[in-house]
């Protein structure tokens, strides 16, 4: 070694400083005693950026280790290579980057055997900065050696701050939009300064509707909570508005944002130790997030207040639709009443009027043959009373037809009154009472049905559809044609066929024939009136019993075929 190295030094304590900035930390790891003092020697006056020297020393690896555990701040070691072993220097440079994940700072290696570890392998294999021979390294090349290493170490120490405050403004900025208050929003922004700086300091943050309004204070802490009123927000608001950039305006670190809607934020920090620029830098960022942050409250207030307003109207909305409701309620039930005393006045008007009325006209006609084989004058007389009551007859008919068909067009519930019932025996009873209307049409009717069939149904009802279908028959069968009504039970269903000789029906026809007041192609072949209503009524009390009507354009007699399907239950059997 030189005799720069050579000359014994007391041991020099870190050095203060006037300006108050903290010292480099230069760490010594060497097992040769004259080396520490020589570099202590070497770099006595020795300064970087304004800021003076603290040298820590250990004499082995292990010292090293945890010289660097106790002290993560050191900025640069000079490290032996070969000391309690002849690699335990390039170990601890291997477990500094490893073990104690300490990428920042800087490592030299010195050696005084240049053999033991070839520069340009240790180089290669080890993540180290610089590689010195201990007798070339001058107090000169050691100062240049170091400040090359101290200003990379500045750089990585600068970028990993900032690293680390831009995570921190990430993750704050994610918490500050979660706030849903300004008084919330503001308390958290000056939590999260001081977090970002790692300083403990006293802030205010004030907020102006305009550049002209009155300034709000939304959060403060420590001497501004009971200093705030001392301030001059104008004078600080105008100092922001013409620079928008972090500032220092009396002493207080002044940050100053403008929303897009022009809300003007003021944020004041007071803190013993300047800023560094990095934090500076921070700042500036941080800033940046602070009118997204207050807009985004301020979109979240008038969106609740939207909503609040939304809600009241829908509470106001919903009791008005609730009374109208009851109304309706209260209307539905009536009309249901009156519409099921309608019900029951069209079963008795079909059932008690027109179904006698089809008898009454049946028998004069049977009456009106009958009296041509009487004497004069009395086979006139009895013919002339038989034309006042067919034309009576006649005439109540329409005027029925004509009210069912009214009444019908408003209401078409049908109520079904089930019993156990024999079906044959309402089958022939239907078939009776309209064998006049076929003898009047010179029709024949044919009739085929067990002696007793039970199933349970409304007698009424289903009466009432079978007469439609064999009135349908007669009106559309010719004169002289033919009618058949048969009844046939299956183990799962019971059907009613009724098939006349008529024309039949077209495609058309059996895409419409069950609608509600549908005249069909053919026409009555008597002159019989039709409501355009008898069908449709079939295939409700069809549906009703379960069923269903089923149709054939040209069933077995040449003419229209129509068939009532009633399913039979578990329990009834064809008797």
């Amino acid at each position: 070694m030189t005799g720069e190295f050579l000359e014994i030094v007391e041991d020099l304590s870190p050095a203060n400083d006037v300006n108050g900035l903290r010292p480099w930390k230069i760490a010594v790891i060497d097992d040769d005693d004259a080396v520490h003092e020589g570099t202590r020697f070497a770099l006595r006056h020795f300064r970087f950026a304004d800021r003076p020297m603290e040298i820590v020393g250990a004499w082995s690896a292990e010292e090293g280790r945890a010289l660097l555990r106790k002290h993560p701040d050191i900025a640069v070691v000079l490290l032996d290579v070969v000391m309690e072993s002849d690699a335990a220097g390039l170990d601890l440079a291997s477990q500094i980057r490893g073990e104690l994940g300490n990428e920042l700072v800087r490592i030299i290696l010195r050696t005084g055997h240049p053999g033991e570890a070839p520069e340009h392998r240790v180089v290669l294999d080890y993540d180290i900065n610089d590689y010195k021979a201990k007798t070339e390294l001058t107090a000169e090349r050691l100062f240049i050696a170091l400040t090359t290493a101290l200003r990379s170490y500045e750089q990585l120490k600068r970028l990993d701050e900032m690293r680390i405050g831009l995570e921190l403004i990430v993750e704050g900025a994610s918490r500050l939009f979660d706030d849903c208050s300004l008084t919330t929003l503001a308390k958290g922004v000056l939590i999260q300064l001081n977090t970002l700086l790692a300083i403990d300091c006293a802030g205010i943050l004030v907020m102006r509707e305009a550049e002209d309004g009155h300034p709000t204070v939304l959060a403060s802490t420590g001497s501004f909570i009971e200093g705030a009123n001392k301030l001059n927000f104008d004078r600080l608001f105008a100092a922001g508005v013409k620079t928008g950039l972090p500032m220092t305006v009396e002493g207080l670190t002044q940050l100053f944002v403008r929303t897009g809607r022009g809300v003007e934020i003021l944020v004041l920090l007071d803190h013993a130790d300047a800023l560094e620029p990095t934090q500076i830098e921070l700042l500036s960022v941080f800033s940046s997030k602070l009118a997204i942050a207050f807009e985004n409250v301020r979109l979240n207030e008038e969106l609740r207040e939207a909503n609040a307003a939304l809600e009241n109207r829908v509470e106001q909305r919903t009791a008005d639709l609730a009374a109208v409701n009851q109304r309706l309620d209260a209307q539905a039930a009536l009309l249901r009443r009156v519409n099921a005393f309608k019900n029951e006045m069209l079963g008795m008007v079909a059932h008690d009027l027109k179904n006698p009325l089809a008898v009454v006209l049946g028998r004069t006609e049977m009456l009106s043959t009958i009296s041509r084989d009487l004497p004069e004058p009395n086979a006139t007389l009895v013919s002339t009373q038989l034309n006042y009551i067919r034309t009576a007859a006649n005439r109540m008919t329409r005027i029925v037809d004509v009210s069912i068909a009214e009444a019908l067009a408003d209401a078409f519930d049908i109520a079904l009154d089930r019993r156990r019932v024999d079906l044959a025996a309402i089958v022939r009873s239907a078939a009776g009472l309209y064998s006049g209307l076929c003898e009047a049409k010179e029709q024949s009717l044919h009739v085929e049905c067990p002696k007793r069939l039970l199933v349970t149904c409304d007698p009424d009802r289903m009466a009432e559809a079978i007469e439609n279908l064999l009135s349908n028959a007669i009106k559309y069968a010719p004169i002289g044609g033919a009618i058949a009504i048969a009844l046939n039970a299956g183990e799962r269903a019971v059907t009613i066929r009724v098939d006349d000789s008529g024309p039949g029906l077209t495609q058309e026809d059996v895409m419409r024939v069950f609608g509600r007041f549908q005249r069909l192609s053919a026409q009555p072949t008597g002159g019989e009136s039709s409501t355009g209503l008898g069908l449709s009524i079939v295939r409700r009390i069809a549906e009703l019993h379960g069923g269903n009507v089923e149709v054939i354009e040209k069933g077995g007699l040449g003419g229209a075929s129509f068939a009532i399907v009633l399913p039979l239950g578990p329990q009834e059997a064809a008797l």
